[in-house]
């Protein structure tokens, strides 16, 4: 299972969404969808700033986090941003492979 931070922020259809339905409402909606695609949702958290949401969720691969985050942009509620998190067993794991990479102009 993969794991993901989805930054999510609400057009304006969203907000008012939002506040008719409430922040735990939204929040067990979007557990609700995750379920159904074969994930699950670590945390969910409403913020001030850029982004409206922070969501982190386990999905089964990048097919099916792609797939969620064209679903809710073309929603025209939110747009997201979703970032692959690696965990640090990851990174130890990726700085043993060998990478051929030349630097421009080398």
């Amino acid at each position: 299972m993969a794991k993901y931070l989805i930054q999510a922020s609400y057009t304006r259809d969203g907000l008012q969404g939002v506040m008719k339905e409430g922040g735990t409402g939204r929040r067990d909606a979007i557990g609700k969808l995750l379920a159904e695609m074969g994930g699950s949702m670590e945390s969910f958290h409403f913020a001030f700033g850029e982004h409206d949401a922070y969501v982190v969720v386990d999905v089964p691969d990048n097919v099916s986090a792609a797939a969620i985050g064209m679903a809710v942009g073309a929603s025209g509620a939110a747009t997201t941003k979703t970032i692959v998190l690696i965990t640090p067993e990851e990174i130890d794991a990726a700085t043993k492979k060998t990478v051929p990479y030349r630097p421009p102009g080398a």
